[in-house]
């Protein structure tokens, strides 16, 4: 096999070690809903419907991408659900009972499912084809497929959105929120609840204090709805009749992830599990579900390392090789001649950040094998056990490892802002320094002087403004080393080690803040 196509192909985990991690975690259902008799639910890209009981799934989509956001019609004989059979996410429904789904949107722009009107006629989605920016807004089209002829709510903007029981007024979520993994986010993009009346498009707003509702679910005079106003996200209902807020579930776990409204009772996906809120008793039941079925991706197969995979690279002192970080696997690969070695091969753990050792013998990589980041030390030939260095309490997110040129210590950083080294004779991690305004960037750049007593680094000032700073080994303290009049970066010391070369702007002042958005995108220059 030619060497690129080596270079190409990882064998991603052993079939043995699939089966046995299967065996120990439950699946990771996600986006549950609810008919009378039966829960459907997303596992591993595909729908899959179950008993309200629990039990054993069934397998109802298994499309070539991903089928998500199914929800069961008024009657609980069809569900709708987003797809991407034919290269593109449209909406879809499909028989409970199982069969071949039906394609109800064709528009190039993406269509989501979001529920049914109350008659179970027409599917309700959203989609951006006719926005002038990045927002969605609320359409219907018949569930019995044919021609597109879609009717658009006369909403400005939507996201998500459940029908009143007439069909007269539905509750949205009126903004899109880019990032709503951002635990308790608080900024401008919270997402509210509205509910709007169809006939005359008035808007009346459930009550809040700048908290991130959605997945309203109305039932009778109520509006269930998830919600962070107390913590961690968990299901709230609004009394349509006396404007009242209360919390139904209690949560002090794991935010609830999705929610849908059906005969009696609310599922709810938290951690990977199915509940049933029963709206009855006002209680909740974990289901008891396993999946079982030909699942291509845990079996063991080759993929492609595309370029957009490499996470990051380093060359070897000789130049003969150069390794990489790819799908959290470390990997050498040869310049000219040679095999690729894969010197990790882990399964469940992600190694990142490979560094070379001056002396060519050792590549430096942090691992989360044992549940949280240590730096491991392994042969570049990938003979012999990893040497695993405990890098303290508490744990962290750690980047950048840099070797001393006699190849006896490693610099770092890590997600606090700190700078470090460990001396691999006595490995105690030392704290050289600590930034003072958290960026998302990594901007502390250690390097190494040749005579590896100093460590040259950028910190900021109160000014904001990057100096470089020398932090001596020896007497165990920082210096520094530029004027603060410029913002300093990129310290490298020249190879006799009398000079520190650096990049300085002059120019950078309204660029310097990321979180203003007057300074994205501002040009400035660096000199060295």
């Amino acid at each position: 096999m030619p060497r690129s196509s080596l270079c190409l192909l990882l064998l991603l985990v052993a079939a043995t070690a699939s089966v046995a991690q299967s065996e120990k975690q439950p699946p990771l259902l996600r986006h549950p809903t609810l008919s009378r008799t039966q829960v459907a639910f997303v596992y591993g890209g595909d729908l899959w419907i179950v008993s309200r009981e629990g039990g054993e799934a069934r397998r109802l989509t298994a499309g070539a991408g991903v089928e998500t956001d199914p929800h069961f019609s008024p009657d609980g004989t069809q569900i709708a659900f987003t797809g991407e059979y034919d290269g593109n996410v449209d909406v879809y429904v499909v028989p409970a009972s199982g069969g071949v789904p039906r394609r109800l949107t064709y528009h190039p722009d993406p269509d989501s499912a979001v529920g049914w009107t109350p008659d179970g006629t027409r599917v309700l989605f959203t989609s951006s084809r006719m926005s002038y920016t990045f927002f969605d807004r609320l359409y219907t089209i018949p569930a019995a497929g044919g021609a597109e002829v879609m009717t658009e709510l006369q909403l400005p903007r939507a996201e998500d959105a459940s029908y009143s029981p007439d069909g007269t007024h539905v509750a949205y979520v009126p903004n899109r929120q880019w990032q709503p993994a951002w635990k308790r986010y608080r900024g401008g993009q919270t997402t509210p609840i509205w509910i709007a009346n169809l006939a005359d498009s008035s808007v009346e707003k459930l009550p809040r204090e700048n908290s991130n509702d959605f997945n309203p679910m109305w039932v009778g005079q109520m509006i269930y709805f998830l919600s962070d106003r107390a913590g961690p996200v968990t299901l709230f209902a609004y009394d349509t009749a006396t404007k009242a807020v209360k919390q139904v579930v209690e949560n002090n776990g794991l935010d609830f992830k999705s929610a849908s409204a059906g005969p009696g009772a609310i599922a709810y996906e938290q951690f990977g599990s199915i509940y049933l809120y029963d709206l009855d008793s006002h209680t909740s039941k974990r289901l008891d579900i396993s999946v079982a079925g030909d699942l291509p991706e845990v079996r063991p197969h080759f993929l492609k390392i595309e370029p957009r995979r490499i996470r990051n690279a380093a060359l070897s002192p000789t130049g003969a090789r150069a390794v990489f970080e790819a799908r959290g696997e470390i990997l050498s690969v040869p310049a000219e001649k040679g095999d690729v070695r894969d010197l990790t091969n882990t399964v469940g753990a992600v190694e990142r950040d490979p560094a070379w050792s001056p002396d060519g013998k050792w590549i430096a990589y942090f691992s989360d094998e044992s549940g949280e980041y240590a730096l491991h030390l392994r042969d570049q030939t990938g003979m012999g056990e990893a040497r695993k260095v405990d890098l303290g309490q508490p744990p962290s997110f750690f980047y950048s490892p840099r070797w001393s040129p006699d190849s006896k210590k490693v610099a770092y950083t890590d997600k606090r802002m700190n700078v470090w080294y460990v001396d691999l004779e006595h490995p105690v991690p030392v704290r050289v320094d600590s930034d003072i305004y958290e960026l998302p960037f990594h901007t502390l750049d250690p390097a190494w002087s040749p005579d590896g007593k100093w460590i040259a680094y950028t910190r900021q000032l109160k000014n904001h403004l990057h100096a470089v700073f020398l932090y001596s080994l020896e007497q165990k303290k920082s210096f520094q080393a530029t004027d603060g009049m410029s913002d300093a970066r990129y310290p490298v010391f020249d190879r006799g080690g009398k000079y520190l070369y650096f990049a300085a702007s002059t120019d950078i002042g309204q660029a310097n803040s990321w979180l203003e958005m007057s300074s994205i995108n501002r040009p400035f220059t660096r000199s060295v």
